[in-house]
This record gives structure tokens, sequence and C-alpha cells, in this order.
């Protein structure tokens, strides 16, 4: 994906540019408030006889067009101009300080002493939970001598611009008729700047400019709803959204950029209409601001000269960055959009992942064709994924782990915890389970250090490292592990009653037929070889097998791909087939060009299809799936052309 779209190159190019061009940002300048409060130092007041809010900390950000201006400046733009009304009160103090801060051009912000209140977001903050938010200016009316000094100052200088952005998220800002009118006058007889607009209510007022909106946004100018937060037929559908973005193109006459959240974007220009998968956030998120991150990053790169499709892709990993920033509205500086643009695991085909209804099977099959048959391709090396995928000596593991890190978390109020608190732990981690299913088992305890360090439980003296709680992990799963393979040694049980159902059979065909195998596992690796040699397939793969070594930088997964690459060259993809059930092995493929067959396991049946498998190796971009290997003399022939 990453090669594909020329992200490295444009990237460059993007953030060499930023220096030295001129962008304009008209619109609503924000700001966000938010207050942590810290309950232990709570009382009860005199005077009302309720608990207080001790506040802890304070943190101040730039929101609404501000935000976008943070944006831009954090990735290194240097001319960026803000054009926007404040009032006469300390939050528009500190608002045009960090806009100055932030390295922007704040001369063109204006100051309405009455009838105007800083647009400013408190955000209370008790532990997790946001309580309501206090809103300032929501009464706020623009002076008619403001809108027409508002209107000189942009007029003057557009001219002086490569780019100007209009954003508008408030119904009493400052985009009032007469400024919403003369926009689009400047606009169309500029004869330097590009403009993109971003509108949540006059989107279909701003002609001649690019338009940025999401899809509820969408949704009422298509009169698919009649109001904010009101259903239509399909939400989140991609052919939905796509059919959306087609009428407004045709509306407008001008490129139209349909953002949908965690499943990316939708692009229609006059060279067709196309999508950017959405980015895998691997962690919590908090989306506000997202959209003004997407924005600023898409604004970036038109200014730069790219098309809106290319400018959009950019926009996208700048929203993936900030999303991982809690309780702010983060930025994104160009060595994290860069790391971003170099790991990122994308979300693909969300809706079918969704809706196994939509799923097309090999005529008399249950081998469902996701991307399409590998046409053309001649597989010399295949890649299995052992737990889940061949093994289910760990089936279970998931019941283990989640006690392991509920207690570990509580702490020393494991026993005497309440209801409400256990159940957001439970609920914490079973989440955490599902989002890291397929990762080391290392990684994950690293995550359980933040977590157990999140929610409070435990002294910070007393938090263990990811070692130590894989440790205990470790320690209770074995005992599962070795009373199974107790079983397997002693004949109370065959081999065959912990592998998926004709896993043994696939490996021995691929290997008759000269295909290379190797077998991958995020398990310690000397425990990877030991149950593939109890279940009798560890002697097809040989010295190919390859498990945790214990660094959480080399995924083993990772370094396997690696080294065949190594050995066959990287224009080889072609000739690589995995075999997997976790999203790690499928994502790594599909980034080098290989296919990939999900393989959606029952692991208590050891066949029959796992729909939330499924939905996950969909989303990682498996070309195949197939609930087992059962089907074997049909799954060989496809994969092989026999």
């Amino acid at each position: 994906m990453n090669e594909s779209m020329g992200l490295t190159n444009d990237l460059q190019g993007v953030l060499s540019a930023l220096p030295r061009l001129r962008i304009g940002v008209v619109g609503d300048f924000c700001l966000d408030f938010y207050q942590f409060v810290d309950m232990s130092a709570s009382e009860i007041s005199v005077e009302t006889g309720l608990e207080t809010l001790p506040v802890r900390e304070v943190r101040y950000s730039l929101g609404g067009a501000g935000n976008v201006v943070n944006n831009l400046c954090a990735m290194g733009a240097q001319g960026v101009r803000c054009y926007g009304v404040v009032g006469d009160d300390p939050h528009g103090e500190l608002l045009s300080r960090l806009l100055k801060e932030a390295g922007a051009d704040p001369d063109g912000m204006l100051i309405q002493a009455e009838g105007w209140l800083t647009q400013t977001y408190t955000k209370v903050m008790v532990g997790e939970v946001e309580n309501p938010r206090i809103d300032w200016g929501n009464f706020n009316r623009l002076a008619d001598d403001l809108e027409t000094q508002l209107i000189q100052v942009i007029a003057r200088e557009t001219n002086e611009l490569d780019l100007l952005i209009i954003n508008q998220q408030l119904v009493h800002g400052i985009q009032t008729p007469g400024l919403r009118n003369t926009l689009v006058e400047i606009v169309s007889r500029s004869s330097s700047p590009r403009c993109i607009t971003d509108s949540r209510d006059y989107c279909d007022e701003f002609s001649g400019t690019i338009r940025k909106l999401n899809d509820e946004e969408a949704a009422r100018l298509c009169a698919r709803v009649s109001a904010p937060g009101s259903p239509r037929s399909a939400p989140g559908d991609a052919e939905d959204a796509c059919g959306m973005a087609e009428q407004l193109f045709e509306r407008w006459k001008v490129p139209v950029l349909l953002t949908r959240g965690e499943r990316g974007c939708i692009i229609r220009d006059e060279t067709g209409i196309d999508e950017v998968p959405g980015i895998v956030a691997g962690g919590r998120i908090d989306t506000v601001g997202a959209g003004d991150s997407m924005l600023a990053g898409t604004a970036a790169a038109l200014a730069a000269g790219l098309p809106l499709r290319r400018a959009a892709v950019l926009g996208n990993l700048v929203a993936g960055v900030t999303v991982r920033k809690l309780h702010q509205t983060g930025t994104a500086t160009p060595e994290e959009i860069g790391e971003l643009a170099r790991n990122a695991d994308y979300r693909f085909r969300p809706e079918l992942a969704l809706m196994p209804e939509r799923a097309r099977y090999l005529e008399g099959t249950r081998i469902e064709i996701v991307s399409g048959p590998p046409t053309g391709r001649r597989f010399a090396h295949a890649i299995f994924d052992n737990d889940g995928t061949l093994s289910t000596l760990r089936q279970g593991w998931e019941e283990v782990m989640e006690p392991v890190m509920v207690r570990s978390i509580l702490g020393p109020f494991a026993a005497t915890a309440d209801e409400r608190r256990r159940r957001q732990v439970d609920e914490r981690v079973r989440e955490f389970i599902d989002r890291t299913t397929g990762v080391q088992t290392l990684l994950q305890m690293h995550g359980l250090v933040e977590m157990v360090r999140e929610h409070g439980f435990v002294a910070e003296e007393e938090i263990l490292s990811p070692e130590g709680y894989k440790e205990i992990y470790n320690r209770e799963l074995m005992k599962q592990v070795e009373e199974r393979i107790r079983q397997v040694e002693s004949g109370e049980l065959a081999a065959e009653d912990f592998l998926i159902k004709g896993a043994a059979e696939l490996v021995s065909a691929l290997v008759e037929r000269g295909i290379r195998v190797y077998l991958a596992s995020g398990t310690d690796h000397e425990d990877v070889l030991r149950e593939a040699n109890v279940l009798g397939y560890g002697r097809l793969f040989g010295d190919a097998v390859y498990g945790s070594v214990g660094d959480i930088h080399n995924d083993p997964k990772k370094i396997i791909i690696g080294k065949i690459l190594e050995t066959i060259g990287r224009q080889e993809g072609n000739s690589i087939v995995t075999f997997g059930d976790g999203p790690v092995e499928i994502r790594e493929t599909g980034k080098r060009g290989g296919y990939s067959v999900g393989i959606a396991s029952n692991e208590l049946r050891r066949f029959g299809l796992n729909p939330a498998k499924r939905k996950r190796l969909i989303e990682a971009g498996a070309d195949l799936i197939v609930s087992d290997f059962t089907q074997l003399e049909r799954l060989t022939k496809l994969l092989l052309a026999e």
C-alpha cells in the first residue's frame, strides 16, 4: 500500500515545500480548555452540600480553525495567516498568543469588544469520563463594522496566498451571509490561490472551492437525512458514500473529499472516484479535531501542488497520528507522519467485513473470494501462522489472559473492587485483547503495563515490567498447554484432536509440490518448536520455524517475510502465499505484494467459521477466507492453478 501510493516521495515533497508556501485560514477560531479533576481531594461544599470537583491540571489547545492552523505549523508551514474574530476577553488573548507561539501570523485576527465571547469548549474530565461540555460563544453576533473590516483584510491579502482554507463550524460564528458571498467572489476572481472549504452548515454556498465534508454532512446535503444526527438507511456503507460523492460532484462541478472516520475517505474529481482506506489506530483514540487534522494535511499537500486524491492520502496520515493523542486537539510532526507512513496498517473492505451476506464463494465451496483468485501467480514460498491456523493447543488463551490482566490492573483491589469499576476494567481488557490478537505476547504485556498505570489501582513502584507480567500469564497458560500435551503424549487424545481440520494435510500437499514452507508465531521459539513436534508437523518445516525472541521491535512474522524477500528478491512478492488467523501476518504479506489466505477458524470445534476472525482478517486485507482445510483439493487447485 505505502509503496504503490508513492507516499514517501509525496510526503518528502510536501514537507520540503511547506516552509515557503503561504496558506490562509479564514474561519471559526476556537479554544479547547481541558480541566482534569482528581476526586481524591474532593470535599463537601459547606454552601451547597455537594461534592467539589478539584482540578489537578488544566490544558489549553487550539480548536476549530485554530486547530487547522496548529496542524499546518506543526508540519513545518511558516507562512500561515489567520483571519477570524475573538472576544475582548482572557480566552481571546490566550488564543492569539497560542497562534503566535505555533508560528502563525495572527494579524488578521480581529477583536470584537461587545456581543462576542471567544469560542471556548470547556471539557471537565473526571477520571476517564468527560462531563457535559461548557461552551462559550454560542450567542455571538458579528458586528457590521467587524464584518467589513474582516472582508477588507482577506480581500487585500488573497492574491499573496498559495491556498485559502475556509472553515465553518459555528452557526453563530464569523460566516455571515455577507462574508460567505464575498469569499466566493474573492475566490472566483483571484488569480492565485486554490481554495478548500470545510463547512458544517453552508457547504452548498461556497461555489468554486474544493469541498471537504464528512458522510453525515453529505447525507443531509443529499437529502438522505433531514437534520444532524438523523439516521439514514445505510450508515457507513461505501456504496452509499460513493453515490453521495458522485451526486455532490455533479451538483458542484468541483472535487469532493468525503471523510468516513475510521473507514477512510472517498474522493471524486474530474478523473473519477477513488477510495482511501482507513488507518488502524491500534490503541485508544480521541477523534476530537481529527477532521481539522485531515483538512490541514490535505490542504498542505494541495498547496504543494498534489492532486486531491494524493493529497487526501497525506491528510489521512495526519489524522491517523492525531487521533492517538488523548484529551487534546493534537498535531502531527513530520517525524510522526513519516513513521506512520512507513508502518501504517490499513482497514480494508469494512462493509464486507461487517456483512457476511455480501460474501462471494468459489462455486460449490465455502472458500470466500475476497479480492479475487491468485491469477498469474506461481507460489514458491508458503508462510503458516501456528496458533489458530494449524494448532489449537493454545485454544482459549484469551480466557487465560483476561483474568490475569484484570487481576494485574486491579492489584490490591482485585477482591474488593465494586461492580462498576470491575466492569470498566473487564470491558477495557476484552477490547484490548480483541484488538491485539495476533501480535507478540510481550507486546501485549507492554499494553498491560499502560493499562495498569492508566487505571491507577496499583502504586507506580508496584507495577511490574512487561516481562514480569508475561511470566505470570505464561505460567497460567502453560498449565493448560502442558495438560493437553500430556494427553497427546500419553495417548489419551490424538494429535489430530488439536489440529485445525486438514491442516497437516495442506502443509504436506504443498511440500510435495516443492513449495518451501515456513512456520511463524508470536509465541516463544522453543515452545513453538516443541508443540509443532508434538502435533507431528514440525518435521515438515525443518529449520524454518520462527518464534518470538523477546524483542518487541522484531515481530517474528515480519522477520520471516523479510528473510524470504532477502532470499528471493524484493520483486518476487507474487511467489509468496501466507496462511494465518491473525491480522499481523495478513497485513505484512499484503504490504510486500504477497497473497494471503485468512483462516477464520473456530478453534474450539477445529472446523467451521469464526465470524469475529473473518471480520478482522478481511479488514487486514486477506485475499481468501477459509474456516478450515476440509476442502483441501479445491483450495490447492485454486492456489496452484492445477
